[in-house]
Formats: C-alpha cells, structure tokens, sequence
C-alpha cells in the first residue's frame, strides 16, 4: 500500500507541475484525485507501519523519484550538491528498510 501511495503521490506531484499553479483544468484535476489516492493509500499503509516510518519513506522516496521525473521529463539539471543529497536519502531508506526493526515486511 505504501508503494501504491508513493506512486500516486510522485503522479501527483508531476501533474502539479504541469497545471501551471492550477490554471490548467486537467492537470489541476490530477493532481486532486492523485493526491486524494495518495493519503488514501497511505492510511492504508499505516495499519501496519508506525506513521514516522511510513512517511519517511514516503517523503524520501518520494523527492527521490520525482526529482529523477524532473531530469528525466521536465529537463531540469540538478548540481553536485542535490546528487548527493537526493544519495543520502536513499541510503536513509536502505537503511531503514533493512537494518529498522520498526518496518515490518
């Protein structure tokens, strides 16, 4: 479920992009009902992972993927810096998915 969530999340955060602060209908439209799915799944997701696990990885994964959409699609250049930030992070979640006796799998 947290995967499904993090997907309609990234979604989300990708038809924000293109709605233009909202002036554009359909991209507006997505971002509501991906959004909407998003917390859905994520609540979902919480019936079996404590909440500040959850939204770790949710959040971490999260800008991670969408800011591989905005190189990749939206042709946006990331610095040295936000490389190894964005590194820093999924070793975050590697870590907490492997070593965390808090996720359950």
């Amino acid at each position: 479920m947290l995967a499904v969530a993090i997907v309609f999340e990234v979604v989300g955060t990708s038809f924000l992009q293109q709605s233009q602060q909202f002036t554009r209908l359909w991209p507006s439209i997505g971002v509501v009902v991906c959004y909407v799915a998003a917390f859905y799944f994520l609540g979902l997701a919480l019936k079996t992972l404590p909440v500040g696990i959850a939204y770790a990885l949710w959040a971490g994964l999260g800008i991670v993927l969408i800011s591989a959409i905005g190189v990749v699609v939206f042709r946006q250049s990331l610095d040295l810096a936000a490389w190894i930030g964005l590194s820093l992070i999924v070793a975050g979640v590697i870590v907490v998915n492997v070593f965390s006796k808090s996720v359950t799998h």
